[in-house]
């Protein structure tokens, strides 16, 4: 694990981003109603287009993409910020979450300069939202045997099969999908590749799946004989293994691997500010302020890595395995220290938000990757396997 975590130097966000900070602070308090934790919890899974355009106005989506392409042009460090102060308050960003995050620097990186020029104008516009076509049923969480493929014709490509667990697919415009191009699911990450897909095409059907919370963010989409032109694939048939976990470090490494709880904590300290601490309570937030310390300086330094242009694969997904443990403990802990006295009864707020997120923990290490597949990952970068 040290040689590993030698690979994550110590990185600070340079003093220029502090005044980018206070700029969103200001813009966030001015542009953001007030709304309960539990509303709040949902943050990045939360599709509000208006508020997303209202981002894009400050150019503010997109932030990372070259200026020729809409984009704001700011480094990595400025986008670690902004994304910071944006899940700090639980500001509704799952509209343009996936496009901002991975699928735009995907084809910035990827793609063709066709690509490019129809696309990430419209991401940086908030006009177009992308979903994430990786997981599959029956696949669990070996991502490498896809068996969803396109067959090429002779106007372009021939696409079917399924893609579930995706985020706000029946609210967006298009789909990067991984599917097979050639060989079997057998054959692993060999022939393997990445399509846009138009999810308004004949043969997609698009069908949102309510979980326990009553919510409907997740959604399982259906490809059936779907045509696609020539250009859909990004990249080279076949490079697809090595361009999604490109796109895999983009997803793992960010802040929101870290504060997917945090609203219910910021709930339960205001709580306990209101009606007293506990010697366990002060214990329990002197842990998770030490706790959120270090796993914030190991996702800087992994967006140091990035804004040196590097992919930092093994290292997000330790990061990633980390800050889940650390969100999934929230709601744990929470509960355990609420039941510690059944004298003091808790506010409707904090109750609904800790119900909330409570349901929703059981998810933390399965999106983005499961435990057992990053620890798998993190064990071969130490040369364990």
């Amino acid at each position: 694990m040290a040689d590993l975590l030698d690979h994550l130097r110590l990185a600070a966000l340079p003093p220029s981003t502090e005044a980018f900070r206070r700029e969103v602070k200001s813009f966030i308090a001015a542009a953001l109603p007030p709304s309960p934790a539990d509303v709040r919890s949902r943050s990045w899974l939360a599709f509000d287009a208006e508020f997303s355009r209202k981002l894009a106005g400050r150019g503010w989506v997109g932030a990372t993409l070259p200026k020729r392409y809409g984009g704001a042009e700011l480094d990595a460090f400025s986008r670690f910020v902004l994304i910071e102060e944006l899940l700090a308050v639980g500001a509704p960003v799952g509209a343009h979450w996936i496009a901002d995050r991975q699928s735009g620097p995907l084809i910035l990186r990827f793609g063709s300069e066709a690509q490019k020029a129809r696309y990430l104008r419209s991401i940086c516009r908030a006009e177009i939202f992308f979903c994430i076509g990786m997981s599959e049923p029956n696949a669990g969480s070996d991502l490498a045997s896809v068996g969803t493929r396109a067959v090429r014709t002779d106007k372009g490509w021939r696409l079917n099969g399924r893609k579930v667990w995706t985020t706000n697919g029946h609210r967006c415009d298009y789909t990067i999908a991984l599917v097979r191009t050639s060989g079997q699911p057998v054959d692993r990450q060999v022939g393997l590749s990445q399509f846009v897909v138009d999810l308004k095409l004949p043969g997609v059907t698009v069908r949102p799946i309510v979980d326990l919370t009553g919510d409907a963010h997740f959604s399982e989409i259906f490809f059936d004989d779907v045509v696609l032109a020539e250009d859909a694939l990004i990249g080279n048939e076949g490079d697809g293994w090595t361009q999604v976990n490109a796109e895999l470090a983009f997803e793992r490494s960010g802040p929101e691997r870290l504060y997917s709880s945090i609203m219910l904590l910021d709930c339960w300290l205001s709580w306990l500010r209101r009606n007293g601490a506990a010697q366990h309570d002060l214990e329990a937030l002197g842990r998770f302020a030490a706790h959120l310390a270090t796993l914030r300086q190991l996702s800087i330094s992994l967006t140091a890595k990035l804004a040196a242009g590097e992919s930092p694969v093994v290292e997000a997904a330790l990061v990633k395995d980390l800050g889940t443990e650390f969100e999934q403990s929230v709601p744990a802990v929470v509960e355990a220290a609420l039941s510690s006295d059944p004298m003091i009864a808790p506010d409707d707020e904090l109750l609904r938000a800790l119900a909330y997120v409570s349901h929703m923990a059981p998810t933390f290490s399965l999106r983005g990757g499961t435990r057992e597949i990053l620890r798998g990952m993190i064990a071969r970068g130490l040369g364990l396997r």
